[in-house]
């Protein structure tokens, strides 16, 4: 009878064990929630200050710890996390929902899981550093921005460092672009200022 009692006894402590293992499992613990933008807040990629620059802003957290990386942008974020190295580790990450937040400065309620988002790339709005991937908790308001600002949806998954690199010499291409047909109206100005208006270059 005793040693009934004692193996009942082993039996129910192995199953508390196994029950606050399971309560502490991965599986169950609660995502590491988006934390808010303060002034000093600097890009993790980039090392610029987050909070002064315009667009959708990401950020990760790794298995390995519980620290949070924030992003300028959701461009660096990507940059990031693809990485191998990273994205072997990936535990979750957050972006804003742009479709519910100014643009210019995206406040802090407005993150959404960047696994369940819709982005817009290739369109003609600028964030920091240039072209930043434009998210969205909704497919319909992603393809209202794109409509509106031109590119095309993808999800999460269809994002890829060969897109990435495509976009930055995308934007590189419009830069030079840009730079000299400022160049080519300073020309112009110049040569109307000098008693040489109606020459053309």
């Amino acid at each position: 009878m005793i040693r009934a009692t004692h193996a009942v006894r082993s039996l129910a402590f192995a199953f508390i064990l196994a029950l606050l293992a399971g309560c502490g499992s991965d599986e169950e613990r609660p995502l590491a929630p988006a934390q808010p933008i303060t002034d000093g807040d600097s890009c993790h990629v980039c090392g610029m200050l987050i909070s002064d620059l315009p667009g959708p802003k990401g950020q990760v957290y790794l298995n390995r710890d519980e620290a949070v990386r924030k992003f300028c942008s959701t461009t660096d974020m990507f940059a990031f996390l693809l990485q191998p190295e990273n994205e072997t580790q990936l535990s979750h990450a957050w972006v804003h929902d742009v479709a519910v937040t100014p643009w210019a400065s995206p406040a802090d309620d407005a993150f959404i899981l960047a696994s369940e988002a819709w982005y817009v790339v290739e369109h003609e709005r600028r964030g920091a550093m240039g072209h930043t991937l434009a998210s969205f908790r909704e497919q319909h308001h992603a393809d209202a921005f794109r409509e509106t600002h031109g590119g095309r949806v993808l999800a999460f998954q269809e994002i890829d460092l060969e897109l990435l690199a495509e976009l930055g010499r995308q934007d590189a291409d419009r830069h030079s672009d840009n730079h000299g047909m400022q160049n080519g109206m300073s020309h112009d100005d110049g040569a109307r200022g000098s008693g040489m208006e109606g020459h053309q270059h």
